[in-house]
């Protein structure tokens, strides 16, 4: 059997197939860009249709609070075209205006920009408050679970992998995460500016990752009349317990009476989860001033609550400037990062041309293994059935030997050959 020799000037066209197409609340409104969040449960239904749609290598769907990324595998062109197709096969509901918005605010990247990009991400330097590190686990979570789901492959494997470790030692090794703040610190600090008192009436709407830590902050403070309200129960009342407060359904708020003084909330829910309805039967005949946290991407807060009510608002939009703020304080840490960063991308493609190598090479184990059993077993069947068992052990620990280590060295010296010639 002949085998044609592996296609090494095909390593920069494979990195150039490795694209992110990005949403982030550097080019776009925070309200855009929620029109393509999903959560877990769509990303479950959307993903895999989307892969085969849109005839995607690979897929890994990130979104967090200020941000929507596309990590890809695909020889297609990043065109108007495709953007459409993309962002319409996410939302449907989209309209043309938003559709198009969302095609010229969105930033597009390949190859090696695309892989410093996603290590600028991971490292926070691209986040709304840089140096908070949530983002870390954020692409690793979606990393796992769009790997469960079996959206990706080798390429998104080895570039997360790379990103973790980047990440990692940009935190190490440089104060970018030095006193660390995130968007939920922001939050919380505003709060108390407002010079709330500890016998605040608290509201929860969600008790996800992003409610559990502005409760962590509100427990340590002194904070304690709680409610919690979920759509699921039971994490409701996980989060209340923590708290040693009260644990409702969301689909029974508007029977809460006991009034509130600050709602926090962060959901999901693709529509407004507190509508003026809700809002009314919360608040009853109290009309002392509010302070609403509304941390969820797109808002859960009906906008016209905000416009015919004494309420103090907070929410991503306006916390993007103590945020850039923060910015100025870790300006001076940037530079070192980016070194860390453009070092760790020529490390990458090191390893993915290794790692193209040995899939290259894969078959030449089994071939090696066929060759072995061929001579025992045929060719040399007749003198093998002369050897007693002392000596056919022997022998087979020889050539198993001899074959572990001529695939090492086929290997290695494909390496050598083929990645110093490319250097």
């Amino acid at each position: 059997m002949t085998h044609k020799s592996p296609d090494f000037t095909t390593f920069t066209a494979e990195m150039n197939s490795f694209k992110i197409i990005s949403l982030t609340h550097k080019s776009a409104p925070l309200e855009l860009i929620g029109k393509l969040h999903l959560d877990e449960n769509h990303q479950q239904d959307y993903l895999g249709g989307l892969k085969i749609r849109m005839d995607l290598k690979e897929l890994m769907f990130l979104s967090t609070c200020n941000r929507v990324e596309f990590v890809i595998n695909t020889d297609r062109e990043i065109s108007s075209e495709f953007l459409s197709d993309l962002f319409y096969s996410v939302n449907s509901r989209l309209t043309p205006e938003d559709l198009n918005s969302l095609i010229e605010k969105s930033i597009s990247y390949e190859g090696d920009s695309a892989l410093t990009h996603l290590f600028e991400v991971s490292a926070s330097l691209d986040s709304l408050v840089v140096g908070e590190r949530e983002i870390i686990t954020q692409v690793r979570k979606a990393y796992e679970f769009c790997n469960l789901l079996g959206l990706t492959g080798d390429t998104i494997r080895l570039a997360i992998k790379q990103t973790i470790e980047t990440a990692k030692q940009v935190y190490t090794d440089t104060d970018i995460a030095k006193n660390p703040v995130s968007i939920v610190s922001l939050a919380y600090r505003q709060l108390r500016s407002l010079g709330i008192k500890n016998s605040a009436r608290i509201i929860f709407i969600g008790a996800g990752e992003t409610n559990a830590n502005m409760a962590k902050y509100l427990k340590k403070h002194q904070y304690a009349n709680f409610t919690v309200f979920n759509r699921t129960l039971a994490n409701a009342e996980k989060l209340a317990k923590d708290l040693s407060g009260k644990a409702r359904e969301l689909s029974h708020i508007q029977d809460f009476k006991e009034g509130f003084d600050v709602l926090i909330t962060c959901t999901s829910s693709q529509e407004p989860v507190v509508t003026e309805e809700i809002y009314k039967a919360l608040s009853g005949n109290d009309t002392n001033k509010k302070v609403i946290i509304d941390l969820a991407l797109p808002s859960d807060v009906d906008k016209k609550i905000i416009e015919s009510n004494d309420v103090f608002y907070i929410d991503i939009e306006s916390l993007k400037k103590q945020a850039s703020e923060n910015l100025l304080k870790r300006e001076g840490e940037i530079d070192a990062c980016k070194a860390i960063i453009s070092i760790k991308v020529e490390e990458f493609k090191q390893l993915f041309q290794e790692r193209k190598i040995e899939l290259a090479f894969g078959e030449i184990p089994r071939q090696i293994r066929y060759i072995k059993e061929t001579a025992l077993n045929e060719v040399f069947a007749k003198e093998m059935n002369m050897l007693d068992i002392q000596g056919k052990e022997v022998l087979d620990k020889v050539l198993n030997y001899m074959e572990k280590k001529y695939n090492a060295l086929a290997i290695k010296t494909a390496k050598k050959v083929f990645l110093e010639d490319d250097i």
